[in-house]
């Protein structure tokens, strides 16, 4: 019981999360991109309940329609890295041999550039917007996963039930689905979860250097990247604002993440692997 009341604020914060994203228009008072240069820099209002930017562009508003875009980044992000990971590792470990050998060395190549100069040159080459930023994070952070997924794919193909599946004939994708799959779903789960975090971070940060989400998409990103001139001239709440959505995003899918990793993980050791 106690265990089920730590996943309740994060379950909670991204309940609202989810309403707040789909109900975005309905919710905001003024359009996000409007530009009022009569309006710039207001503080928080009524009228303007996070205030205004340098352009007079309605913050409440932004951050709102930003909840979208950052959480279809987070979440299309997980999803795609841990499917990747899921079919390469998957297909290491049952397989082996050469296959596995391929496989694994594919993913030493790929992961002996660091991470970060590899995502930035992903999104300098290609075009940005949404989808491109997707792509990159999901193919610089599905390394991990794979090597995790094939670890216990090994570990389980070597159990009876699954030796006695082959033994007797079966063929491998109902050994895969069948047998293997279900053993797995907890590593995806965990995965998915914190790796939205993990995603959500990243969009952040690229958009922050001006690598990420395109300027007239408003994210949270975007929203800091913006910001950066008003630091020094005292004004607080085109900073606050986004960052603190960005704060407790992360922190609440983190707290869902590690509660479900505690649950899900069958021992410690692959409790710190994920």
């Amino acid at each position: 019981m106690e265990n089920i009341r730590r996943s309740y604020p994060g379950l909670i914060v991204l309940g609202i999360l989810a309403v707040i994203a789909l109900m975005a228009p309905l919710i905001s008072t003024h359009d996000p991109v409007k530009v009022s240069l009569g309006e710039p820099d207001q503080t928080p209002s009524l009228n303007h309940p996070f205030g205004t930017d340098y352009l007079g562009r309605d913050l409440f508003s932004r951050v709102l329609y930003g909840t979208r875009v950052s959480m279809l980044v987070g979440i299309s992000a997980a999803a795609l890295t841990v499917f990747l990971g899921l079919l390469i590792g998957l297909t290491a470990g049952y397989f082996g041999g050469i296959v596995d050998s391929v496989l694994m060395r594919l993913v030493d190549t790929i992961y002996s550039p660091p991470e970060t100069i590899l995502l930035m040159v992903l999104v300098t080459i290609f075009e940005r917007n949404v989808w491109s930023i997707i792509l990159a994070i999901a193919f610089t952070h599905w390394l991990s996963t794979a090597r995790l997924v094939r670890s216990e794919t090994l570990s389980i193909r070597q159990r009876p039930f699954v030796e006695s599946a082959i033994s007797l004939g079966a063929k491998d994708s109902y050994v895969i689905f069948r047998h293997i799959m279900p053993n797995l779903l907890y590593i995806a789960v965990v995965s998915v979860t914190l790796m939205t975090a993990h995603a959500i971070l990243t969009e952040s940060f690229l958009s922050f250097l001006g690598l990420g989400i395109p300027p007239h998409l408003p994210s949270w990103g975007n929203m800091l990247n913006e910001a950066q001139r008003d630091i020094m001239r005292g004004i607080w709440w085109t900073t606050i604002f986004p960052g603190l959505m960005i704060v407790i995003t992360v922190l609440s899918i983190n707290l869902l993440g590690e509660e479900l990793k505690t649950r899900l993980a069958p021992n410690r050791e692959m409790r710190a692997e994920l």
